[in-house]
């Protein structure tokens, strides 16, 4: 009997003391970091930054460029920028790089530079300051005559500058 009281008690102390591995991660688990005391959810793909300037405000996708893990050209892409899309600019990181979310969220989906996006209030602006001016027609010159005896008269071509008698 205290030999079976012995067994179970080994057994129960060798399963209590057993802890569950950590979870795996994977670039889909979601994470937390603080950075200058606000608090990002992002992916584990998307690298955390090392500095924040919060902004939280409206921005459009001025053409259809990368979404990047970290703030700079030598991350992965994480995603597409779709052009004219609303995205919510949660704030500056590092090389003036945006940190951006999906419109209204708070879930960080990585990084773009700053002149991906504009602030929505002024996106219509800035494509039409973008957009190529037309030409203005070069007014034509007009011919210059002049009266040669009292019934024909001699005119100077605009174009090519040579003389016509009429």
């Amino acid at each position: 009997m205290k030999l079976r009281n012995l067994l179970a008690l080994l057994v129960v102390t060798s399963v209590v003391g057993c802890k569950a591995p950590p979870p795996k991660m994977t670039d889909d688990t979601l994470v937390t970091s603080e950075i200058n005391g606000v608090t990002l959810t992002h992916r584990y793909a998307v690298a955390a930054p090392s500095e924040f300037t919060p902004i939280n405000a409206s921005y459009r996708a001025l053409y259809p460029g990368s979404i990047m893990s970290k703030p700079d050209f030598g991350g992965k892409v994480i995603s597409q920028l779709e052009n004219g899309q609303t995205y919510t600019v949660l704030g500056q990181v590092e090389h003036s790089w945006l940190a951006i979310a999906e419109q209204d969220q708070q879930e960080m989906l990585g990084y773009v530079p700053m002149r991906a996006v504009v602030k929505s209030e002024l996106y219509a602006q800035t494509l039409k300051k973008d957009r190529p001016r037309p030409r203005r027609a070069a007014k034509k010159a007009a011919s210059t005559c002049v009266a040669v005896d009292n019934d024909s008269k001699a005119c100077q071509n605009a174009n090519s500058g040579t003389w016509i008698i009429d």
